[in-house]
């Protein structure tokens, strides 16, 4: 998810160091103003605004992922997007569509910021673990520093950042009854009722899904970004970070999707004091979901997720990018 002014990206690929071949100089000058502070406020900002923008579809993608677990498969068949989002106006008003909005941007803000941040220290440490000192020089190798870097880079900021996570997920399903009064009132309650491990739930499937969800989505963004650079240099910052940024969304939510289910369904597993429904662990919620509800049942959600997709990674990019320019100007300016 790194733009113009991140080291390492824009001379990140093989083809794409022909093209800073011509524009080195400036790029590097550019880089080496860009401190830690600017990219964790550029993530963090990023990260906020794009989740704000999206809030309502985002909470349509929840409201359906756990629809399957007190529903039987005659009710679920009968749900769509444009039901269920009139059901939010009338039943619960408009500003229902972001409810749980407020939590959600006090998770993405260390989120987004640690998890930019991450990503390049892991990419440049494991530069010197492999011995890569010119990027370019081998594509494969540079591909999997991508990789791995933004799966380390996913864990890691998930994993810092996890009880607030569960906490917008208990906020967004809650509908007519409202069990939980606000951020603080729903980590008290947890603890206290399920214990502080209860703010854990579906941890192991939030690990195995945004290791691989990060590290699709930055190698993904990182080669089409360079590759689109290289033969179209002259167009524009923003639409190149714009179109990058939603294509990597869709392949790194249509890969990790069924696990991000899971997880959310293990995330209110024994909330508001109801019976669980889930005993077996990660395969075996697969499997009684599977069972109950067929294979669709673990996309349940996916359209929305997909309507979400483009505008939130495209909107997360092009902010990224144009804040880490103006902070990139503003230290230059000092």
């Amino acid at each position: 998810m790194q733009t113009e002014a991140t080291v390492g990206v824009v001379e990140g690929g093989g083809p794409a160091r022909k093209l800073v071949a011509h524009h080195q100089r400036p790029v590097q000058q550019q880089q080496s103003q860009v401190g830690t502070v600017s990219q964790l406020i550029a993530g963090g900002v990023a990260g906020a605004v794009s989740k704000t923008c999206t809030a309502p579809l985002a909470r349509l993608t929840i409201l359906f992922q756990v629809q399957g677990m007190h529903s039987d498969a005659s009710t679920l068949r009968k749900t769509t997007i444009w039901r269920e989002a009139s059901r939010i106006v009338n039943e619960e008003g408009f500003r229902a569509f972001w409810k749980g909005n407020l939590v959600t941007i006090a998770h993405r803000l260390p989120y987004s910021s640690i998890s930019f941040y991450a990503f390049e220290r892991y990419k440049n440490i494991l530069q010197l673990l492999m011995g890569v000192e010119n990027h370019g020089t081998n594509i494969s190798t540079d591909l999997f520093i991508r990789l791995a870097g933004g799966g380390l880079a996913g864990i890691t900021a998930a994993s810092v950042t996890y009880p607030l996570d569960l906490v917008r997920t208990r906020l967004s399903a809650q509908r007519n009854v409202i069990y939980y009064r606000g951020i603080w009132h729903a980590l008290r309650t947890i603890s206290r009722e399920e214990g502080v491990l209860g703010l854990y739930k579906g941890l192991g499937a939030c690990l195995l899904g945004v290791g691989p969800n990060l590290a699709i989505s930055f190698s993904v963004y990182d080669t089409t970004r360079s590759y689109w650079q290289l033969h179209r240099p002259q167009d524009s910052t923003v639409l190149v970070s714009l179109a990058c940024g939603s294509l990597s969304g869709i392949a790194s939510s249509t890969v990790t999707f069924p696990l991000d289910l899971v997880r959310r369904r293990m995330q209110l597993e024994g909330a508001g004091g109801r019976a669980r429904v889930y005993n077996t662990g990660i395969l075996g919620t697969f499997g009684q979901i599977i069972k109950a509800e067929g294979v669709r049942g673990i996309y349940r959600g996916i359209l929305p997720e997909y309507y979400k997709v483009v505008p939130s990674i495209g909107i997360v990019f092009m902010t990224y990018e144009k804040l880490k320019q103006v902070l990139s100007k503003l230290d230059s300016c000092r």
